[in-house]
């Protein structure tokens, strides 16, 4: 491990507390890849798969913030716990009704309840906030090591999500995304020590974080951008099963997140100066074009390339967007903000996988890779449209992260909490530093 990334495991609990944190992620990446595995084994219908990862998808981003919210004021283990005996609940009446082959809407309303999945990847990266919160390079360096985590889950998830599902019984991989949530939520939940202190009503006086006209853009951009996300897992899912060999998805999936995973490694270890709303402007932009080569694909092979090389972008571009959160958010309101991220994300999801898994049943699943694309280009114009809001003040642009800036920016902030001023950016310009949590 670099040494950049030891450096910020040198805080005690941090270890237990991200590990907990990559259990419970793993949900993220095998509850809606294996929800359609699983509906596409016992139906054959991929329409019918793809609104259900929809109505999951649109649960967790109606209900994921509300979350968030209870935790800055209460704290992770008091509502975590119950939240997720809510969807671990939900998840067993879709598995059985599913198994047992019961009417559409009891798979839907199961699904929907499902939604009460916490955000557990900003659970963590509230943690190391918490801890790091005067530190910009060691944060910078966690917020990167979160990003390689959920890359990680993406990488590991979907193979073993399919390839249980396939190979074993239909339900199994939506089963052992359960269990990763109750294991990851409960281990996190009895750490105690580094939990965040959480604020009370009073801190909460400017409402939610989503008054933050910077937190809008970026919530809205990354709309578009889970739809990419969610399109191609279910397109990837019926390409596979047309060229013969459906269990490769779960690989080819795999080698997407690896992509993402390696960027986000090497971006960690960088300093970075410049402008941070600039480099998220050129990463939307370069996840948007990434997406022009599947339009030529033809088999299996080019798909993984295509999608590697198309995975560079996502962990760096992730990464940024937290920088940005912690920017144009009060921290009373960080782990809001940091999950209506994720919420923009799972709307996109379910928007994506939804319309893949129609354009899919009507044309086949090659056409079904102009989701994406059209999804890549509507994602690059939003943040075009957007990028003023999340500049900050010309005579800031760029000043670094000096000892002086850095305490005009802790100033800011410390006003900015008092006055619950979610749309107040701080001072400096600061290194970058996701994701996803995704999720």
């Amino acid at each position: 491990m670099p040494s950049t990334y030891r450096a910020i495991f040198a805080a005690p609990g941090a270890k237990k507390f991200s590990a907990a944190g990559f259990l419970g992620r793993m949900t993220l990446s095998m509850a809606g890849i294996g929800v359609v595995t699983m509906v596409s084994e016992l139906t054959g219908r991929y329409g019918l798969a793809g609104a259900l990862s929809a109505t999951l998808a649109l649960s967790a981003a109606v209900i994921g913030p509300q979350i968030s919210r209870l935790v800055d004021r209460h704290g992770q283990r008091r509502v975590l716990r119950p939240a997720t005996l809510v969807a671990l609940t939900a998840v067993g009446g879709l598995l059985l009704s599913a198994h047992r082959g019961w009417p559409d809407w009891t798979l839907f309303v199961f699904a929907a309840g499902a939604g009460c999945v916490p955000s557990v990847g900003s659970m963590v990266r509230a943690r190391w906030a918490a801890i790091y919160q005067d530190s910009p390079r060691e944060l910078h360096a966690a917020y990167a090591w979160e990003s390689i985590v959920d890359e990680v889950c993406f990488i590991v998830g979907p193979v073993v999500s399919i390839g249980l599902s396939t190979s074993w019984f239909p339900e199994a991989g939506p089963l052992l995304a359960a269990c990763f949530l109750a294991a990851g939520v409960f281990s996190l939940t009895a750490q105690r020590a580094t939990e965040p202190v959480p604020h009370p009503r009073g801190h909460h006086a400017g409402g939610s974080a989503l008054r933050s006209r910077g937190l809008q853009v970026l919530v809205t951009t990354f709309m578009a951008t889970g739809a990419i996300f969610g399109a191609i897992d279910v397109v990837t899912v019926a390409f596979a099963e047309d060229e013969g060999h459906k269990g490769a998805a779960s690989l080819v999936l795999s080698v997407y997140a690896l992509g993402s995973c390696l960027a986000g490694a090497v971006f960690g270890t960088l300093r970075l100066r410049g402008s941070v709303s600039r480099r998220w402007l050129w990463g939307i932009c370069a996840i948007a074009v990434s997406m022009i080569p599947l339009q030529l694909v033809r088999n299996l092979p080019f798909l993984a390339v295509a999608l590697f090389v198309a995975g560079l972008a996502i962990a760096p571009t992730m990464v940024t967007t937290m920088a940005l959160v912690e920017r144009h958010v009060p921290r009373a309101h960080l782990t809001e903000g940091m999950t209506w991220v994720s919420t923009g994300l799972a709307v996109g999801v379910a928007l994506g996988s939804s319309a893949a898994g129609g354009v899919v049943d009507a044309a086949g699943a090659r056409a079904g890779y102009a989701v994406p694309a059209v999804a890549g280009a509507l994602a690059a114009a939003v943040a075009f449209l957007g990028y003023r809001r999340l500049r900050p003040a010309p005579q800031r642009e760029g000043s670094g992260t000096d000892g002086r800036q850095d305490r005009e920016d802790r100033a800011e902030r410390r006003v900015a909490q008092l006055g619950g001023e979610c749309d107040r950016p701080p001072g400096a310009e600061r290194g970058s530093v996701v994701h996803p949590g995704a999720g």
